[in-house]
C-alpha cells in the first residue's frame, strides 16, 4: 500500500470520525431543543434522567433541570464503572455532560427574567410565540418527536446520553431483568414520582393550563411522550424496516429471474440447489432480501418466469452485508 493510499484512508477516517462527533453534539442539541421548549414548561415528564429533573425542578425551581440532569448522570456514570465494569465511551460521556449544558443555556436564552426562568413560564418562553399551554396533546407529540430524534442520531453514531439505560444494565445484571423491562421499570418510576408531585400539587411550580384539567392528567401526556419519543427512536436508527425477505422455489430454470434480480433490480440473492421433500424432484431457490417497492416488482416477474414457482414473502427485520448495514460493533447500542 503507496503513502498515498495511506495518506487518503487516513483522511477519510478522519472525516467520518469529524462527522461522528458532529451528529453527536447535533443530536444533543436536538434533544435539548426539545426538552427546553416543548416539554419542560408544561411539566410533562416523559421518563429517564430528564423526566426526574423535571419533577425536582417543581420542588426546588431555582436549580434548572439541566443542573439536575447533572446530579443524576454523574453518579450513574460512575455506578455504570463500578458496577457494569463499562468502559464508557468518550462520546457518551461528551453527551452526557454535553445535554444538561445547553438545555440550560437554551433556557437562559429563551426566558427574559430569572422568576420567569424558575417558573419555565410558556406565556414568556420566546417571547410567548411558541406558547402551547391550550395545546398540551401537541406540544407533547412535538416535544417528543424532537427528542426522539436527536437520541437516535446521537445512538446511531455509537454514544449515548446515559441515564435510565445505565439503571436498566443494572437491573439486568443483579436481577436478571430484561433490559426492555428496566427501561420500563425506571420510567414507570419517574412517571409516577411525577404524578405524585406535579398530579397532587407537592411543589408544583406552574399552574396548570386549564386545556389541560386537573394537574394529575399531566401522566397521560408523560406517557403519551414515552412512546412517540421510543417509537421515534427506532425509526430514526433503523428507519421503516420495510425490506422482504424472499424465497423463491421453481422445479425449471431461474436463470431469467437471476439475470432480472441482477440487471434490472441491483440486487443479489443466494442461488440454492434443493430438492422436494415429497416429490425428490430436483428444484433450483433463490433466497435475497429487496425494499417494500421492490417486492411486487419482483413477484410480477416470477410470475411471467414460472407462473407455478412456489414463493415466500416475509418481513426481513434487519439486514447486514454488502449493499445494507455494516454489521454492528460490539459496544454499538441497538433498540429492541
Amino acid at each position: 500500500m503507496t503513502s498515498t493510499t495511506l495518506a487518503t484512508s487516513d483522511r477519510s477516517k478522519l472525516i467520518d470520525t469529524l462527522k461522528s462527533w458532529f451528529f453527536v453534539l447535533f443530536g444533543t442539541a436536538v434533544m435539548a431543543s426539545g426538552f427546553v421548549f416543548f416539554i419542560n414548561p408544561y411539566n410533562i415528564v416523559p421518563g429517564g434522567v430528564y423526566g426526574a429533573s423535571i419533577v425536582m425542578h417543581n420542588i426546588f425551581p431555582s436549580i434548572q433541570v439541566g443542573t439536575f440532569g447533572y446530579f443524576f448522570d454523574v453518579p450513574l456514570l460512575i455506578l455504570s464503572v463500578v458496577l457494569l465494569g463499562s468502559k464508557l465511551g468518550m462520546r457518551t460521556i461528551v453527551s452526557a455532560l454535553f445535554l444538561p449544558l445547553v438545555m440550560n443555556a437554551m433556557s437562559w436564552l429563551a426566558y427574559p427574567t430569572q422568576e420567569a426562568l424558575e417558573q419555565l413560564d410558556p406565556t414568556q418562553l420566546c417571547g410567548g410565540i411558541i406558547n402551547l399551554s391550550d395545546h398540551l396533546f401537541l406540544t407533547t407529540i412535538i416535544g417528543s418527536t424532537i427528542i426522539g430524534i436527536g437520541c437516535g442520531i446521537v445512538v446511531r453514531n455509537n454514544a449515548t446520553t446515559g441515564g435510565s439505560d445505565i439503571v436498566a444494565m443494572i437491573l439486568q445484571k443483579y436481577l436478571q431483568i430484561k433490559f426492555s423491562v428496566g427501561i420500563l421499570i425506571v420510567d414507570s418510576v419517574v412517571v409516577t414520582f411525577g404524578l405524585i408531585v406535579i398530579g397532587f400539587g407537592i411543589g408544583s411550580n406552574i399552574e396548570t393550563p386549564e386545556a389541560a384539567g386537573p394537574s394529575c392528567l399531566l401522566s397521560f401526556y408523560s406517557l403519551i411522550a414515552i412512546y412517540v419519543a421510543s417509537r421515534v427512536i427506532a425509526f430514526t436508527i433503523n428507519g421503516s424496516k420495510n425490506d422482504k425477505l424472499m424465497f423463491v422455489i421453481s422445479n425449471g430454470s431461474l436463470d431469467r429471474l437471476k439475470d432480472y434480480i441482477i440487471n434490472d433490480l441491483d440486487r443479489s440473492g443466494t442461488y440454492i440447489k434443493s430438492k422436494g421433500l415429497y416429490t425428490q424432484e430436483d428444484k433450483e431457490m433463490i433466497m435475497l432480501v429487496v425494499s417494500y417497492r421492490q417486492t411486487n416488482l419482483l413477484k410480477a416477474k416470477i410470475k411471467e418466469v414460472d407462473p407455478r414457482a412456489f414463493v415466500i414473502v416475509t418481513d426481513a427485520y434487519d439486514a447486514y452485508g454488502e449493499g445494507w448495514k455494516p454489521l454492528p460493533l460490539a459496544n454499538e447500542l441497538e433498540p429492541e
